[in-house]
């Protein structure tokens, strides 16, 4: 087969086994775990022939015209160079992965047949999104990943947390959609095509008039599909789904697409400065706000998701400084060692038996119960934290020294302004990166919380899936620094040794201190309660901190704070803490500043609606009525009243014509 062939497949596979899981589903449920994991993995196995056969070398091409519009045509069109091939093989190897893991977590699940095709589906869309060479049938992929991730993340329908998790993750990835589409048309305008192609040629001869509006208008869909500053907020609450849902999810699909639209469409961006530096900004924001919340997180799996927006804005920061081969290197990395830790914590979930026990303050002897969970989560979070040589700090390294190069001048691929937005930013997110990643591995494995039943061990499939992700957490970035640079347009990702001191070190202090201030936090919460300070004539200041830190705070918004005297979080981050752990309150500013307004408007509408016009309609249908009502009332049935009518009418018209006649 032609490799243009086998790239056709890539996404048709899934979409079959989707197909055919949904019409199996219930007359031969024997078939439905078959039909989840192998047409996935032959998609894997397909991408891997792909990537082999295009080698990192020139793009291949090919198209073929849907239906004629007598305007911009809309084609059918792949486009594969070295980031899509790579891509493809990440987005099959982390679905693969989920759909094994899936077999054992959810093996009870009634709903499983379901799970298992949308999951399916949400794999071939993002296949489609990767592979397409034409903006058009690129949304269809785009979309269909929407509507995916409605139904994934609501899969525990009944918990009200799920319904609203699902809608709030539709409604804010709309919000963005909606100026998405419309710069998709604008510049499909201007430059007279969908394809990619043809639009990048457009770019390269300056022929767009508009491109800042064009490119302003694009990642205003980027930061809903990828979780960026200011429409992220979706992304910690579709946690109330299914596990490995959010490690398809945060990984290889949905929040990926965002980045990967800008890494293709990067010289459209480049067109304007002004856009640059918006998405500089954007990237510093997302990153900083987001490790701050996430060191303030007690469910391990919102932790997670802050960690993905932050890692995110890594991504989008490396294309603001105008290389985006870094940032699709980051993107490779992150996507193997963040599978890998929702893929863990969902052991630690499974173990504990319910999903409302993921709250890491109520962890205790975790670290003997799931070894495997132990060491693999140990393996990612190294990795997160970019620590030499795990795969994470060389991504992160080439990220900030992109950064560097932009910030210096060393580059016109973007302005300075950007790079140096995007290196400090980067070097603060890498310090609490670290402090988070630290805090979530002493509260996880180590925590003094109230040990959970123990639910038995874990599926030997689950497990296994951990070990195999643990692989390309260790030596990802190793491998592919030295051996793919003519994957990522032939830049060298080498790191330097001015951004590795800088990156390594702050992360090392990052971790140190976390560790240091949750021996003191452990110390003070073994000390005697508060009480006993009264036996002592001088008291003790230590004790109490240790009753304040132990204290209930009161809930803010849908977040009980739960008391936990050895969280290092609330020690480092201080008054801030509160703050942080509701994501500093952007939900209530949009409920303030969207929804109450919508809301109220929408109460208008239907009071207008109810009283005003339901008024003169019930009028219209009232008069008749009462007529009907007359007439009837005339119709007696009794031939005596009826003569009387007929004799008083006889008379009133002959006095009538005879006052006439009398005036005449």
């Amino acid at each position: 087969m032609t490799t243009t062939t086998l790239a056709a497949l890539v996404p048709v596979l899934p979409f079959l086994g989707a197909a055919a899981g949904l019409l199996l589903g219930r007359s031969a449920p024997g078939f439905v775990r078959p039909l989840a994991v192998l047409p996935t993995l032959a998609a894997l196995v397909l991408a891997v022939v792909v990537a082999a056969r295009q080698g990192g070398g020139r793009a291949v091409d090919a198209v073929t015209e849907l239906t004629p519009t007598g305007s911009v045509p809309v084609e059918l069109a792949l486009h594969i160079d070295g980031f899509a091939a790579l891509v493809a093989v990440l987005v099959g190897c982390v679905a693969t992965c989920v759909q094994i893991y899936s077999t054992g977590y959810l093996r009870d699940d009634p709903r499983y047949p379901s799970y298992a095709a949308l999951v399916s589906l949400f794999t071939s869309a993002m296949f489609l999104v990767v592979y397409s060479g034409d903006l058009m049938v690129l949304l269809v992929g785009w979309e269909i990943m929407g509507i995916c991730s409605y139904f994934l993340v609501g899969h525990y329908w009944e918990t009200s947390e799920a319904r609203a998790a699902s809608l709030k993750a539709f409604l804010v990835t709309k919000l963005g959609d909606v100026p998405f589409l419309i710069g998709l048309l604008a510049l499909a305008t201007e430059a007279g095509s969908f394809r990619i192609t043809k639009i990048l040629g457009a770019v390269a001869s300056g022929s767009l008039d508009h491109p800042t509006l064009i490119a302003l208008l694009l990642l205003a869909g980027v930061a809903g599909k990828s979780a960026q500053f200011p429409l992220h907020t979706w992304l910690p609450d579709a946690m109330a789904g299914p596990t490995p849902v959010s490690a398809l999810i945060h990984a290889a699909t949905m929040v990926a697409a965002g980045v990967y639209f800008v890494a293709r469409l990067l010289p459209l961006f480049q067109a304007s400065h002004a856009a640059m530096v918006v998405l500089a900004v954007m990237a510093a924001v997302t990153m900083v706000g987001s490790a701050l919340a996430a060191l303030a997180q007690d469910d391990i799996k919102r932790v997670l998701a802050y960690s993905t927006i932050g890692q995110l804005g890594y991504m989008t920061g490396a294309l603001a400084a105008g290389d985006r081969g870094a940032a699709v290197f980051h993107l490779l990395t992150h996507g193997a060692f963040k599978a890998l830790l929702f893929l863990a914590a969902g052991v630690i979930i499974h173990a504990a038996g319910t999903n409302s026990l993921a709250a890491m303050s109520r962890m205790r002897g975790l670290r003997d119960r799931v070894p495997d969970a132990y060491w693999t989560m140990t393996v990612a979070l190294l990795a997160l934290a970019a620590i030499p040589p795990f795969s994470g700090f060389f991504s992160k390294e080439a990220v900030l020294v992109v950064a560097e190069h932009a910030a210096t001048g060393h580059t016109e691929q973007a302005p300075g302004a950007a790079g140096w937005t995007v290196l400090l930013a980067g070097l603060v997110t890498a310090l609490l990166t670290a402090a988070y990643a630290m805090r979530l591995w002493l509260l996880a494995f180590h925590g003094q919380g109230t040990e959970a039943p123990d639910h038995g061990r874990q599926p030997v499939v689950m497990n296994a899936v951990l070990w195999v992700l643990a692989i390309p957490s260790l030596a990802l970035g190793g491998l592919a620094f030295r051996l793919l640079p003519d994957w990522f347009d032939g830049h060298d990702l080498t790191p330097t040794l001015t951004t590795s001191v800088l990156g390594t070190g702050v992360a090392l202090v990052g971790g140190i201190v976390t560790y240091a201030a949750w021996r003191h936090t452990t110390a003070l919460a073994a000390r005697p309660p508060l009480g006993a300070v009264a036996a002592h004539p001088e008291g003790d200041a230590a004790l109490v901190e240790a009753e304040a830190i132990a204290s209930h705070e009161p809930a803010y918004g849908d977040i009980a704070y739960a008391a936990d005297p050895s969280d290092p979080g609330r020690l480092l981050l201080g008054p801030l803490h509160r703050h942080a752990a509701v994501g500093f309150h952007l939900d209530a500013v949009y409920t303030t500043l969207f929804v109450r307004p919508v809301q109220a408007g929408a109460s208008l509408v239907r009071f207008l609606d109810r009283e005003v016009v339901d008024t003169y309609v019930r009028a219209a249908g009232a008069l008749p009525r009462l007529l009907g009502t007359a007439v009837r009332r005339a119709q007696t049935g009794n031939v005596q009243t009826y003569v009387s009518a007929l004799l008083a009418g006889t008379v009133v018209l002959a006095v009538a014509a005879v006052l006439v006649a009398t005036g005449a």
